[in-house]
């Protein structure tokens, strides 16, 4: 939501717009003051049409042309009277001198400015029909006035004169494809004008075309003709495109009447020039949608940047004025704001019409374009102008031309002269009525003494009728003489009394001058003061303002940050939890798994313990017979009671032979400090993985597990064995291996026999010497598990059986 001074619908006529927005700038311009009234907005959105109107219904321009001259009219000077200088400046000149310069200027073969007695242009007749007859109604009678008009555009921010006479076709010059001018010879393209800087630091355009006209019809046709000539293109968005900003400027020179009311009063300080800029600004535009190229893209870019550059100045001006600062505003950046900085530095009233399109697509770039424009709304830039005082007394125009309408019609009602000529001519005719008529001079005969005598008789009488009425008239000028002198006499005593009352009335004048020059150096000091306090009041408001802001964004991320701390213990405790749940079962597991490798030790040593007991107690007076194979799978042997092994174990499976066709795969399990044999016969295995240390990852490919073991024999020779054995999945998910058989490869000497297994008496019988050897081999089994997940070694559990 924007705010702004007033909003006018869709609907809306050209004369509700006119009366709220341009009428008091007229106002002000005859008032002597200046004003710029300029269209902003998105391309397309109605800144020409609100500007120039429509057949039938004109626009601000014309409206305002036809409420300047309503209102000076009757008291337009004639042309030439005023004259405007190449500095920004107006001179008068008398009535004889701008008759001449009339003359001069009828003489000269160029076109003549249009005439408001002749036909008007039917192209934009219904334009500037304004059937209102609005006027200002407080216009100085005392006042000569004359209106100068002048039209420029900006196009890619150089500036042109479009109401320059161009050699070649004025009207429409010959411009090619590319929108450049086509060189030859009858055509000149025209000249980019320079801007300057006048006495009183006031911009203008140097070198451009200013027309005096008198009328309505006759300015407006001098816009129109500019008109023609300004830059449009077609584009994606409008079919006719404004390509540059075109300001058409209301210059209105005026100055007092003398004292007797007739002529213009010959005094350049006395004059007064306001002016009134009407500016089209062409659309800001986004190339992406106008699908602009080549020199449409050139000109949207430069259009783009001036408008930048305007919202820029405005920007640093308000700021300037809110925070009290004195960035420098960067008018020179362009050429439209360089142009029209005295408006934005106070020199006269500034107002903005935004125009907005409805249209969905329009609807970014209208944001941006009124969020600028409520912006500018609190910038202020107008400040008061000094008139210069006249001294004159006001009225004397109508009661100058009252005395001559009275004058004349008391002369007409005594049948005198009218004027002084026939006054004159009926004063001669009288003196001569009084003179006695002249005979006849006829000389008919030379003997005729009759004729010079009566002529010498009547010239005589007339020469003293002559000298009678000298000697009355001296007399009447002496007694005239008289009645003047003392007449100035009298005048003068006035005049002194009159010169000792001014002298009085003077200083009286003077003492209430420096009073009111001390009651204004107040009214400032106060002014100063209160817009002191205003600022400060205003930066301590937003000072309050940022702080609440800050206090509020504080108590917020203090809120957020004790909700995230109650997050963050409530996190914590469901961790502290579920961590402590999950130590109490891993310590439970540790403990479970350290009670079941005791108990497997204790079982482990008990079965060592039974086994060498058994060893120990079992009778000598017989030699064991060694059993075969296939008798010990038929006679299993009573185990002795002991605790079993723990539930994650697999049951020991009944030994038996497989087929090796069957394709099974092994494991070859040799340590590295095996030695090498150099028997005939050498242990291989087909399809095997031979590793170094035993591993989940090579049992879990295999079937088969073979454990190549050496160790010293009794005498003294090396003895391989190999260690066969299945193996099969546990319960825990890891992989377990039964030893099913032993093989031995050893190298005896054929002399040598078996040491004993232990030290024995040398006197007992040989009997009891025999049943000490033994084949600690077959009398035990051994299976190997390895648990996943397990950081314990490989358990050896020995099965001892009996042989």
């Amino acid at each position: 939501q924007y705010s702004f001074k007033e909003v006018f619908g869709t609907l809306v006529v050209q004369k509700q717009l006119f009366d709220v927005v341009a009428k008091p700038l007229v106002e002000d311009l005859i008032r002597g003051k200046n004003g710029l009234l300029f269209t902003y907005g998105v391309t397309g959105s109605g800144k020409t049409h609100t500007m120039t109107g429509s057949p039938g219904d004109g626009g601000l321009l014309p409206r305002c042309l036809d409420m300047i001259f309503n209102s000076i009219g009757p008291f337009q000077a004639k042309r030439f009277v005023f004259k405007l200088d190449d500095k920004n400046g107006v001179d008068v000149q008398c009535e004889v001198d701008a008759l001449l310069e009339r003359q001069k200027r009828d003489a000269m073969p160029i076109p003549k400015t249009p005439s408001g007695k002749r036909q008007i242009d039917l192209e934009f007749a219904d334009m500037i029909n304004v059937q209102d007859h609005c006027k200002v109604e407080d216009v100085d009678e005392d006042n000569v006035y004359s209106v100068f008009v002048s039209y420029i555009e900006i196009y890619n921010n150089y500036i042109y004169d479009l109401l320059e006479e161009a050699p070649f076709e004025p009207i429409k010059p010959k411009w090619n494809n590319c929108n450049t001018p086509v060189r030859n010879g009858d055509f000149i393209p025209p000249q980019s004008k320079i801007l300057r800087e006048d006495q009183n630091h006031n911009m203008y355009v140097t070198g451009c075309t200013e027309v005096e006209v008198k009328s309505t019809e006759e300015a407006f046709e001098v816009f129109w003709r500019g008109q023609k000539k300004r830059r449009i293109a077609n584009t994606q968005l409008n079919r006719e495109s404004s390509r540059s900003h075109s300001v058409f400027i209301i210059k209105l020179a005026q100055a007092p009447l003398d004292a007797d009311g007739d002529n213009v009063l010959q005094d350049k300080e006395q004059i007064i020039l306001s002016q009134l800029s009407l500016v089209d600004l062409a659309g800001s535009e986004r190339t992406n949608r106008t699908k602009a190229e080549g020199n449409r893209l050139r000109e949207a870019g430069n259009i783009n940047q001036s408008l930048m550059t305007l919202r820029t100045c405005i920007e640093v001006l308000r700021e300037n004025q809110m925070c009290g600062t004195n960035k420098m505003v960067p008018y020179r950046d362009s050429k439209l704001t360089h142009l029209f900085k005295n408006y934005f530095d106070g020199e006269g009233k500034v107002r903005m019409i935004v125009c907005v399109n409805p249209k969905a697509e329009d609807y970014e770039e209208s944001l941006q374009v009124m969020r600028f424009a409520e912006m500018t709304q609190e910038v202020e830039v107008a400040r008061p102008a000094d008139r210069p005082i006249c001294g004159l007394t006001p009225g004397r125009r109508f009661r100058n031309q009252a005395f001559r309408e009275e004058l004349q019609r008391k002369l007409e009602m005594r049948g005198g002269p009218i004027n002084e000529e026939t006054e004159e001519q009926a004063v001669s005719e009288l003196l001569l009525q009084n003179f006695p008529p002249l005979p006849s001079c006829e000389l008919l005969d030379i003997n005729d003494d009759q004729t010079l005598p009566k002529v010498i008789e009547v010239l005589e009488k007339r020469h003293k009728l002559r000298q009678m009425l000298s000697e009355e008239i001296a007399k009447t000028v002496h007694a005239f003489k008289t009645v003047l002198q003392e007449f100035d006499s009298s005048i003068a005593s006035k005049e002194n009394y009159i010169q000792g009352k001014l002298s009085e009335k003077e200083k009286t004048i003077a003492g209430q001058k420096m009073e009111l020059e001390r009651l204004e150096k107040k009214i400032k000091t106060l002014e100063y003061k209160i817009h002191i306090l205003e600022k400060t009041a205003t930066i301590y408001e937003e000072d309050k303002r940022n702080l609440q802001q800050e206090l509020e964004s504080k108590s917020q991320q203090l809120q957020r940050q004790a909700s995230d701390k109650r997050r963050m213990e409530a996190r914590l405790q469901g961790m502290v939890t579920e961590t402590s749940v999950k130590w109490e079962k891993e310590c439970e597991r540790r403990v479970a798994a350290k009670q079941l490798e005791m108990q497997n030790k204790l079982w482990v040593k008990d079965e060592k313990l039974k086994q060498l007991k058994a060893i120990v107690t079992e009778p000598k007076n017989e030699k064991p017979e060694r059993p075969s194979r296939l008798r010990d799978r038929e006679k299993p042997v009573q185990r002795s009671v002991s605790p079993p092994p723990a539930p994650s174990a697999p049951p020991v499976r009944l030994r038996h032979r497989r087929s090796r066709s069957a394709g099974e795969r092994w494991v070859d399990h040799k340590p590295p400090s095996n030695v090498p044999t150099e028997t005939v016969m050498q242990p291989q295995v087909p399809h095997a993985i031979t590793v170094a240390a035993a591993s989940e990852k090579a049992l879990a490919k295999c079937d088969k597990y073979m454990l190549t073991h050496q160790e010293l024999a009794s005498d003294g020779e090396i003895e391989t064995k190999l260690i066969k054995g299945d193996v099969f999945k546990t319960r825990g998910g890891g992989q377990a291996v039964q030893f099913t058989e032993i093989e031995t490869l050893k190298q005896e000497s054929p002399t040598g026999r078996k040491r004993r297994s232990s030290p024995s008496n040398p006197d007992q019988p040989e009997d009891a010497a025999d049943s000490e050897w033994t084949d600690v081999e077959t009398r035990c089994s051994v299976a190997v598990e390895m648990r996943a997940g397990s950081a314990l070694g490989p358990g050896y559990q020995h099965h001892a059986q009996p042989k």
